[in-house]
């Protein structure tokens, strides 16, 4: 029985997949979850900045800020970057005493740290704790006499305080321990810029003095 052409049904056309093999990279259902919930991160605002607005607010922020510092540190006290993460956060609130109080507690867990030295006397420099600060240097010193970091430190401080006995003092300490080659020139190189030729001739004396019975 033919059929008009009006009576007739127009089926609609398959698309023919040419290649029936599965993609080289397949993504999952978790994956395409893991990337929409990356992006919609990306969409979200920063936190807003806490604003303290009064005394109260700020002892209650003090407070939460140094449990944290705290319980890093009960977790693992030989960390001692910890330490000094925690030291500085009081030094920048001005809390200076508190900031020693760190320090040396962090002392008694490694007093051979030399990055421990060097940031608790150097808090003491920048805030003009001169006598605090020749105090730790001279614990360094006689701790790690061999670190030659604290002694340039130490040194280099005392003359920009044109403390000029005290700095010679330091260097002469530094030579008893028979120090390396730049260690003697320092000390000539400080007494010939104030103008001190017969004492660096001597120190030179020494130098080679010591070269020869090592």
């Amino acid at each position: 029985m033919a059929s008009t052409a009006a009576g007739k049904q127009r089926i609609p056309k398959v698309a023919k997949v040419k290649n029936k093999a599965p993609a080289e990279v397949q993504i999952t259902a978790e994956q395409l979850l893991r990337e929409a919930k990356e992006r919609e991160l990306e969409l979200l605002p920063p936190p807003p900045k806490q604003k303290i607005t009064d005394e109260e607010e700020l002892n209650d922020y003090k407070l939460k800020k140094r449990k944290g510092f705290e319980d890093n540190i009960r977790k693992n006290r030989t960390v001692i970057s910890n330490w000094i993460k925690y030291a500085q956060w009081e030094e920048s609130l001005k809390e200076v005493q508190r900031a020693r109080s760190i320090y040396e507690r962090a002392l008694d867990v490694d007093h051979r740290n030399i990055a421990l030295w060097l940031k608790y006397a150097e808090m003491e420099m920048k805030n003009r704790q001169v006598n605090h600060a020749r105090n730790i240097w001279d614990r360094a010193i006689t701790i790690l006499p061999r670190v030659n970091q604290f002694w340039y430190k130490y040194s280099y401080m005392e003359e920009m305080l044109g403390n000029i006995a005290g700095c010679r003092q330091v260097f002469e300490r530094w030579t008893e321990w028979e120090p390396e080659e730049q260690a003697w020139h320092s000390y000539i190189n400080f007494e010939l810029r104030y103008k001190e030729v017969d004492k660096a001739r001597s120190i030179y004396e020494r130098y080679i003095l010591s070269v020869g019975s090592a």
